[in-house]
């Protein structure tokens, strides 16, 4: 099929690295991958982080815009087969698929959808008019944060397909990396490593969280390298100056740089404060390393509590404390569950099964709006091509 992909929260091309440009990128991949056509469909961001109303408005009326271009050039070349959005919520909504699908008579589908029942009003109602709007559209919605399912479904009409899909990644880049980097050439010390961006909000508190634990563990024989950058460094240097002897700051990095980081560590550590599941986790158990993080649906979605890592109570830095100090004293334990984690990840959250299922859903979608049996996949690979601004 060719599919037209938009990400209105990042673009995948997006020059900021995150963790939703991370997952926008997997999708194309993973698309890709399944042998459909993908194209980018427009770089129009609609964030919003402030909840300007009039901000919101005057997106909305753009996107609709850049909608119409889009259908006018549409019909007069190739029209797209289906329209992927990626990630959907009151922040950034999606103004450009729902018409743009309504238009040209083609399946509509969002992968990444939250619903905040709180933001019906207040700053933020306009993009959760908006955000609603399309979540409801959707011929499907498929969800990769399983505590987001409950709500959305609430959004939807009754029986509106709504389908759950495992997070994934490509093991192979990050288990190329694990085979070639050495461990800790200190056996009596713990190198513990993460990676997340340094903003205000939920990653600056995680990093709190994680240094007033590692604060109480100045007896144990562990040093800490900090991947990541961003407006809140100061503040997150700060949190972490009593400790300043053993915490190294890496600063931003390149994949592949990443991966050879995680795989000369021992252990990944981040205390997951209110995200999704975090594709970190996923990265780090790639390059065989046991991780501890928050006990919360999405992060317990992709990491196999007791087996891969050990998950706490979210921002109990006390019991993230005492999870790091189990797995900093016990090495065999640390080795054990890593290989465990090379082989979850790689059963469970694999690009290739990710692709087959994702495509599978797709197809079904097709198939409901024809009254079809899916036809059967094409075995071809296609990079995206450059999109319209």
């Amino acid at each position: 099929m060719r599919i037209a992909f938009y990400a209105p929260l990042k673009a995948p091309d997006h020059p900021v690295a995150s963790g939703d440009r991370t997952m926008a990128r997997s999708f194309v991949q993973a698309l890709s991958h399944a042998g459909h056509e993908v194209a980018l469909a427009s770089r129009l961001r609609t964030f919003d982080a402030t909840g300007d109303p009039t901000r919101q408005v005057r997106l909305r009326h753009l996107g609709q815009k850049i909608a119409a271009r889009f259908v006018v050039r549409a019909r007069a070349g190739t029209a797209p087969d289906l329209w992927f959005t990626y990630h959907v919520h009151h922040k950034a909504p999606d103004h450009l698929g729902p018409l743009v699908s309504r238009m040209l008579g083609i399946p509509y589908v969002v992968a990444e959808a939250s619903v905040a029942p709180r933001r019906r009003t207040g700053p933020w109602s306009e993009g959760y008019a908006d955000a609603l709007a399309a979540i409801r559209a959707a011929d499907t919605v498929i969800a990769v944060n399983p505590h987001d399912v409950a709500e959305v479904r609430k959004a939807r009409d009754a029986g509106a397909p709504c389908e759950l899909l495992a997070p994934f990644l490509d093991v192979d880049a990050f288990a190329g990396a694990q085979a070639s980097a050495a461990r800790a050439t200190d056996p009596g010390e713990a190198r513990l490593v993460t990676v997340a961006m340094m903003r205000e909000g939920a990653k600056l508190a995680s990093y709190r969280v994680l240094a007033t634990a590692l604060a109480t563990l100045r007896d144990r024989p562990w040093k800490l390298s900090i991947v990541g950058d961003g407006p809140a460094r100061a503040s997150v240097e700060e949190s972490f100056a009593p400790l300043a002897a053993r915490v190294r700051f890496v600063g931003a990095r390149q994949r592949e740089e990443i991966a050879g980081l995680l795989a000369a560590s021992d252990l990944f550590v981040w205390p997951a404060v209110d995200e999704a599941f975090g594709m970190a986790f996923l990265e780090a158990q790639a390059c065989g390393l046991p991780v501890v993080g928050a006990n919360t649906p999405g992060v317990a979605s992709v990491v196999n509590a007791d087996s891969t890592g050990l998950l706490c109570p979210m921002g109990d830095a006390p019991a993230f404390a005492a999870a790091m100090g189990t797995l900093i004293a016990d090495t065999a334990l640390r080795e054990r569950m890593g290989r465990a984690a090379v082989r979850h990840v790689r059963e469970r959250h694999d690009l290739p099964a990710g692709a087959a299922r994702l495509d599978a859903m797709l197809r079904a979608v097709v198939a409901r709006r024809a009254g079809a049996t899916p036809a059967a996949p094409r075995a071809r690979r296609h990079a995206p091509s450059r999109a319209p601004r």
